[in-house]
């Protein structure tokens, strides 16, 4: 699938762009994923590894991304990992863009997805799947009705409008504080887009493709995995209300 990217010029002034990867049993994919970050857009790639079996760590490590272990297994687990690094830096960052481990997102579009926030449009924006193209079979049914009854409820409950809860997103960093995260599983994403909501921050959405991934999903690519996420992302849809 042919990517088209838009034409987003590069600031003058870089602010400071961090990327956080969680990644579990992704050796055949990280290293793709950290070479086709836009290099000097960002100033440090992050990648957690979350208890893996393999050499997800080393290869990390190769590909120049600061490495990390995070033992206690979740999806937030290793985001929050991450983000304890970055707290712990001399430095703080203005944005934390979040990045899948599998090459199943495009990185060269991390330019598309801060750029409403580099132009004070927004704090956060989502990538979504659904706007952009998808390549066939990217997306399970059980992965493309969840996302439209999650997104449905959230509309309903919370008077905002998402078409997707895409693990491809940026966020200015003082907002990320403010939301406060506390999931350390299935239900990272829709947290944060809900707490968002909540405190009346500027979101948005801008199109990204998705392609399938390197790899067996540990989610969509199992009964439980679905069951699971399913169950944790409507729970906290109705926790937050």
């Amino acid at each position: 699938m042919p990517l088209k990217l838009a034409n987003v010029k590069k600031p003058d002034n870089t602010p400071d762009i961090r990327v956080i990867i969680p990644a579990f049993n992704e050796q055949n994919a990280v290293g793709m994923v950290i070479d086709e970050i836009p290099s000097d857009w960002v100033s440090e790639v992050i990648v957690v590894d979350n208890g893996s079996f393999d050499d997800t760590f080393t290869k990390a490590q190769k590909h120049g991304a600061t490495a990390l272990r995070e033992n206690k297994r979740g999806y937030g687990q290793a985001c929050l990992k991450g983000m304890a690094h970055i707290a712990q830096s001399p430095t703080q960052p203005e944005i934390v863009v979040f990045l899948d481990g599998d090459h199943s997102d495009y990185p060269e579009q991390l330019p598309e997805l801060v750029q409403p926030i580099l132009e004070g449009e927004a704090d956060m924006v989502i990538g979504s799947r659904a706007l952009g193209t998808k390549q066939k079979g990217s997306m399970t049914p059980q992965q493309v009705f969840g996302n439209w009854l999650a997104t449905g409820l959230i509309k309903w409950l919370y008077g905002k409008k998402y078409t997707d809860l895409g693990p491809f997103r940026a966020i200015r960093y003082d907002s990320l504080l403010a939301i406060d995260m506390k999931d350390t599983n299935y239900g990272w994403t829709v947290e944060m887009q809900l707490k968002a909501a909540r405190l009346k921050m500027k979101t948005m959405e801008v199109p990204v493709n998705y392609r399938q991934r390197i790899g067996v999903s540990k989610v969509s690519g199992t009964v439980k995995g679905t069951i699971m996420a399913g169950y944790k992302i409507i729970l906290t849809i109705f926790k937050y209300l």
